[in-house]
């Protein structure tokens, strides 16, 4: 069993926690966080025996792989710490805020010899999995574009403490984006520059719920984003990322090819439905979904499997460095009104036939 830590015990902690608690060959020792107290009710919520600081946590001598689960802001600090200490970390998405950031964490881990990986994972799950490898298959032919929306009122209105949301490395290019451009990434190969514009409905905003609620905050990033994305292997991508729209809806995901168009499901999930429409057909066909549904976490099993196998993990630090510089890249293009290249790159992750 790989040992696993905690670190940053707010509410996404929940979803983790259910599914790496579950997982046969994983072992949760350690749970951390600031607030001390709150690190000790979720270690004894899902019966993790060990709950303390970030230091005593990472350092426990069964801990091998840490998941970074902090504020946005502290990504790269606290998978700095866990690197120093000869421990894999596994961040949760964005890999930090910065490329030059998340450059410098990469090469520590080389330098160290432990791995990063990176959340989001549901490209790992059973509904994008399908559309990996119908695309493979040909199913659409020569893939061309694709089109992806994200849109809603945000967060504010139904999270109690909504203010990160609205700061730096939020927003909903940095919260939301990476699950639209890592399926991307995965599905098209790296992006080689992009084009963008955006703006800002509000310049502040109202907590909706909660003990705060009412509470006025200023908001410090765009929150209505529009990217044109242009991939090494020619293909184009469209994409909107917004919390200014009284419409919520994040279910568009489709990618056309010479052939036919596939609608992928939600990247923010694990399951489908995969829909096929060829030219000249009447109406969609649904695909059979083959793969897991597991949730949250499964990136962190996928990592320890290929660790103790010897081979490359699918949820790569690479791969998540490529997203911070693709967002970058589109908040930069946004400001100057120009194109921006984007020099990362990545081996895109082969299929994953999941058995958990």
């Amino acid at each position: 069993m790989t040992g696993i830590a905690i670190v940053g015990c707010g509410n996404i902690s929940q979803q983790y926690l259910t599914n790496l608690t579950s997982f046969p060959e994983l072992n949760v020792i350690a749970c951390a966080d600031l607030d001390v107290d709150r690190a000790r009710a979720v270690a004894k919520e899902y019966g993790v025996p060990v709950a303390g600081e970030v230091a005593q946590v990472v350092n426990h001598p069964d801990v091998e792989i840490v998941v970074n689960l902090t504020v946005p802001a502290a990504h790269a600090e606290v998978a700095a710490e866990v690197v120093a200490t000869g421990r894999h970390v596994y961040n949760e998405k964005p890999l930090t805020l910065d490329p030059a950031s998340a450059r410098d964490l990469l090469e520590a881990a080389q330098a160290a010899g432990v791995r990063v990986g990176c959340a989001p994972d549901t490209f790992l799950g059973a509904g994008l999995q399908t559309v990996a490898r119908s695309l493979a298959a040909g199913d659409i032919g020569t893939p061309l574009s694709a089109i992806t929306l994200l849109q809603g009122p945000g967060p504010d209105r139904w999270h109690p403490s909504p203010e990160f949301f609205f700061k730096p490395g939020a927003g909903p290019l940095f919260d939301m984006g990476p699950y639209y451009l890592t399926a991307l990434a995965v599905l098209f190969g790296p992006v080689t520059r992009v084009a963008a514009n955006g703006s800002r409905a509000h310049a502040r905003r109202r907590v909706g719920s909660g003990p705060l609620a009412g509470t006025v905050f200023d908001v410090e990033v765009l929150t209505h984003v529009n990217a044109l994305l242009e991939f090494a292997g020619g293909q184009r991508a469209t994409t909107v990322f917004s919390f200014d729209s009284p419409l919520s809806r994040g279910d568009f995901l489709e990618l056309t090819g010479t052939e036919a168009t596939l609608a992928a499901p939600n990247p923010n999930n694990f399951d489908g439905p995969v829909r096929l429409r060829r030219t000249g057909a009447p109406d969609w066909t649904d695909l059979p979904v083959r793969g897991s549904t597991a949730g949250r976490g499964i990136g962190v099993l996928e990592m320890a499997r290929a660790i103790a196998e010897g081979r490359p993990h699918r949820a790569s630090g690479e791969l998540a460095l490529h997203v911070v510089e693709v967002m970058t890249a589109i908040l930069t293009s946004a400001e100057e009104s120009r194109f921006v290249p984007v020099t990362s790159t990545f081996t895109p992750p082969e299929p994953w036939e999941a058995a958990i």
